[in-house]
């Protein structure tokens, strides 16, 4: 079970004292955010208020593993160091939104970032803007997840206003990785193809393998969280310190869940201008 104290999740305490200066709800207390003036605006009118920046952060040491020369075949200890990582900066940065009693958290950006302590070493960095609903879901629900977290997305503030319009809410990012070796090509068939238009069937085959497992991930994330399905899917390829034959393919998107029965977009309002 997840604790619920943020610093058990490895949130500085330096981060609860600002946390704590923000005081949301309180008269004259201000908000931080990384949303730019349209979106805070958008999410504003779809009913949230920010109430803070929030991030966690996780500088990993990944570990080497080896694949066979002439084969495909997935490095399972790095896969799951990368997810790892990853999901250390997420728990941070909503317990960092859970102390401020936040209902969600728009607009995340996870990045993996190199630092010069070693060729091995990343930071996983997510950070977002927490907010708090106006009014409680249609039928009197919680805006939480059903794991009782602050929903998270990476959509931006207009496809969020446009999401919670149509009657639809976020529930969380979800995301699926793998780390894949690409076999070499034996030095018999790489004359063979020489001067020809040819498919390197083995080479497909990798690519396309590594894809659906990192694919099939997500949407096991996805299925977790009870949600109708994955919006806004990024579908990344990472080559890190690998190598050309060694890459990471990496899916992220947001899991949804439908807040009525009708989904009507409203119809965009016509303007005319009548200068000149």
């Amino acid at each position: 079970m997840t604790s619920s104290d943020p610093t058990a999740q490895g949130v500085p305490a330096d981060a609860m004292r600002r946390l704590a200066e923000l005081e949301p709800g309180k008269p004259g207390s201000i908000f931080t955010s990384d949303l730019s003036v349209n979106e805070f605006l958008l999410v504003r009118e779809a009913g949230f208020k920010p109430i803070g920046l929030v991030l966690g952060s996780s500088i990993y040491h990944v570990g080497i593993q080896l694949g066979r020369w002439g084969k495909n075949q997935e490095l399972t200890t790095l896969s799951q160091a990368m997810y790892h990582a990853r999901e250390l900066a997420m728990t941070r940065m909503e317990a960092e939104a859970a102390a401020l009693g936040a209902d969600g958290i728009v607009g995340v950006r996870l990045t993996v970032e190199a630092r010069e302590f070693g060729n091995d070493i990343a930071e996983f960095i997510a950070i977002g803007t927490a907010v708090k609903a106006d009014n409680p879901a249609p039928g009197g629900g919680s805006w939480l997840n059903n794991k009782g977290l602050p929903f998270t997305s990476d959509l931006s503030g207009q496809d969020f206003w446009t999401l919670i319009r149509a009657g639809y809410a976020p529930l969380g990012m979800v995301m699926g990785t793998c780390v894949y070796h690409i076999a070499h090509q034996k030095m018999g068939a790489v004359f063979s193809n020489l001067g020809k238009n040819v498919e390197i069937e083995q080479f497909t085959q990798a690519l396309y393998d590594a894809r659906e497992l990192a694919m099939s991930r997500m949407q096991a994330e996805a299925e977790e969280l009870n949600a109708e399905g994955v919006v806004g899917v990024q579908l990344n390829a990472h080559n890190h310190r690998w190598g050309g034959h060694t890459t990471e393919f990496f899916s992220i998107g947001t899991a949804v869940r439908p807040l009525r029965e009708d989904h009507q977009i409203e119809r965009p309002t016509m303007v005319l201008s009548l200068d000149g």
